[in-house]
């Protein structure tokens, strides 16, 4: 059974740092991409970053120069490292597993999605 589990979230003022964690298991993990969304309420899923079994990252631009997306192959866990934050990165974050999928910020070609981890931002 494939499993994703996000951690890490929390209450943070504007301006800090947060790292999250996506613990996978069910799957050989050296054979997804893997990627990180966002969702505040009322608005659509909104993708944040990518990266390949290999490490090849994408970025939103939103998050471009504040968001660090890296992967332990070891450990089955993708991390998310989040500094500069900012009210508007208020949102529940989702990781996603794409199998042998090229980076893509589109979230229907994602097969396994986590439970979310609520990432609040106080101004």
């Amino acid at each position: 059974q494939v499993q994703l589990g996000e951690s890490g979230g929390g209450l943070v003022q504007a301006g800090g740092s947060l790292r999250l964690s996506c613990k996978v298991s069910g799957v050989t993990f050296n054979y997804y991409t893997m990627g990180w969304f966002r969702q505040a309420p009322g608005n659509e899923r909104q993708f944040v970053s990518a990266i390949t079994w290999g490490g090849n990252t994408n970025y939103a631009d939103s998050v471009k120069g504040r968001f660090t997306t890296s992967r332990d192959n070891a450990k089955n866990t993708m991390y998310l490292q989040m500094n500069s934050l900012k009210p508007e990165d208020t949102a529940v974050y989702y990781c996603a597993g794409r199998r042998f999928g090229d980076l893509t910020s589109t979230p229907r070609d994602y097969n396994y999605w986590g439970q979310g981890t609520q990432v609040t931002v106080s101004s």
